[in-house]
């Protein structure tokens, strides 16, 4: 006799499961619409506040392309709203998971809730100043070798948009480390002896970023490392010594 569940039983047995998922995903998909549009409809002031903050002194900021105010908008939108949803998301995630934990693993996980969203707002921030650093640079060395200098805005924008949220995400693998060494599906004799690993990991991930310079790759690793490290040295000692 065959007990292989059909495809129907499957469906079926799954289909709470996938509808609570599909459920969760358009509302944080609706937070993002929503704070979207905002951002589109308000991409003019968005975008004087971050040049003003950026703080780009005499660097010509120029368009490039009559449609560009489109781009802008969007650009806007997309930072608005990844702003705005990744917190909901992180929260959305832990709901969802609470059936699958026991009352202490899920606490556990609440417990690290309000140090996830500060690091995203730490890693967030972090990324921000990078790019107001290679502005920076960028605008001192057309000084001293007396070149003109001129940015496109819409270049720029997406370029703040990437660093900064991928920084902010690369910010929250202290909080996965923490869980996994406390749920012990990981042990922290194991993220010592990946170590190497771990710095590999961070240089190729600061690679990706759109600054291209040396100093900007160390700088947007050291970061990267430390929070690894800090991390185990944490859980060392808040675990006293139990691997």
């Amino acid at each position: 006799m065959n007990n292989t569940p059909t495809i129907q039983e499957n469906i079926n047995r799954y289909s709470p499961l996938l509808s609570e998922v599909r459920k969760r995903l358009l509302f944080v998909f609706s937070i993002f619409l929503l704070f979207g549009v905002t951002g589109f409809f308000y991409y003019e002031k968005i975008i004087v506040f971050i040049i003003n903050l950026i703080d780009l002194g005499e660097v010509n900021i120029v368009f490039t392309s009559p449609f560009q105010f489109l781009n802008l908008a969007i650009s806007s939108s997309l930072l608005i709203g990844t702003i705005a949803t990744i917190p909901i998301l992180i929260y959305q995630l832990l709901i969802f998971l609470r059936p699958a934990l026991k009352v202490k693993e899920y606490r556990s996980v609440i417990a690290f809730l309000p140090l996830s969203i500060f690091l995203f707002i730490g890693g967030f921030t972090f990324g921000f100043f990078m790019m107001r650093y290679v502005v920076s640079i960028f605008y001192s060395k057309s000084l001293e070798l007396n070149i003109g200098n001129m940015l496109d805005i819409s270049d720029l924008l997406s370029k703040i948009l990437i660093t900064s949220s991928l920084m902010g995400i690369a910010f929250q693998y202290p909080i996965a480390m923490s869980l996994l060494m406390r749920f012990k599906i990981v042990s922290l004799t194991t993220f010592i002896k990946q170590r190497p690993i771990a710095y590999i990991v961070a240089i190729c991930f600061a690679a990706i970023m759109p600054p291209t310079d040396i100093l900007s790759l160390i700088l947007l690793t050291l970061p990267l490392i430390l929070l690894f490290e800090i991390t185990l040295f944490l859980n060392r000692v808040l675990r006293k010594g139990v691997i």
